[in-house]
């Protein structure tokens, strides 16, 4: 605080200069993990970044009912499977899951019924034990078609009836 002129200060009350700190020299980006590029970043294993994701766990559990699961596959193994490909179709609309994404992913799974046979089978080993392996979730994800998420899942339940293969990439 300052003090008035006219009060008397003695040689160690006067203020003292300030130690000054030298200039930074200037931040570089080039650290070894240092993410250089615009946006997250992309590739195997990454998933598909989108808003609030962890939504889609509430909008499952609500699914945990309603599943036909072949003898061998577990609750948590379907959620787990499917989630990812929800969470995906979510992302390329650019919004948060909503209970349409997961009810798609299930169907195109055969876990909501009227699942044909070789989809049962064909699902049953790629489902089995997944929800504590996360490069076989993301693995059933990438099978899953782009032009596949694009479709309502009245759409997909109709083409799984027909031809479930054609949704998938081989």
């Amino acid at each position: 605080m300052a003090q008035p002129e006219y009060v008397p200060l003695s040689a160690a009350d006067r203020v003292r200069p300030a130690e000054r700190l030298p200039q930074h020299g200037g931040w570089r980006q080039d650290r070894p993990a240092e993410i250089t590029e615009f946006g997250p970043p992309t590739g195997r294993l990454f998933g598909k970044p989108g808003p609030d994701q962890g939504y889609a766990l509430r909008l499952a559990k609500g699914f945990s009912d309603r599943l036909q699961l072949a003898p061998g596959e577990h609750v948590e193994d379907a959620i787990s499977g499917c989630l990812g490909a929800a969470l995906r179709r979510a992302s390329m609309f650019g919004r948060a899951p909503v209970v349409h994404d997961l009810t798609l992913a299930f169907t195109l799974w055969g876990f909501l019924g009227d699942a044909p046979a070789d989809l049962i089978e064909f699902r049953t080993p790629l489902f089995q034990a997944v929800s504590h392996d996360y490069p076989r979730q993301r693995q059933i994800v990438d099978r899953v078609a782009e032009t596949t998420l694009r479709l309502t899942p009245a759409e997909v339940a109709e083409q799984v009836a027909a031809d479930w293969r054609s949704l998938l990439v081989w």
